[in-house]
């Protein structure tokens, strides 16, 4: 089985530490307006989440793909909306993002494989 779950959520948790204990205002506004812009509200979590899992995909950002597919794995999606996310993902986004969709079916893979 892959570490690259563990890998990632040990790593991420350990630089948001540090780069939030350096209390920059603006830096700890944005994480603040992140943490609340994926909150329930007109549009439902798992909705939202999928937006992130999208963008996150269009703008190739692995970390913020891996984030958005452990959140929408933690939240119960299943594979197949996933997947039909990341088809939305690579339409938009073009071919450029196959590197990052492969990545990503990887990851969901060391998720589902954790259970």
């Amino acid at each position: 089985m892959s570490n690259s779950v563990q890998e990632f959520n040990d790593y991420r948790a350990k630089m948001n530490d540090k780069i939030l204990a350096d209390n920059n205002k603006i830096i700890k506004r944005i994480f603040n307006l992140d943490t609340n812009a994926f909150a329930e509200g007109a549009l439902d979590v798992k909705t939202k989440e999928l937006l992130g899992l999208v963008a996150s995909t269009v703008l190739r950002c692995d970390d913020c793909v891996k984030y958005h597919l452990e959140t929408s794995y933690k939240l119960g999606l299943k594979k197949e909306e996933v997947v039909e996310a990341l088809g939305i993902a690579t339409l938009v986004g073009g071919t450029i993002v196959i590197p990052h969709l492969r990545r990503a079916y990887e990851f969901w893979d060391d998720l589902e494989s954790q259970s």
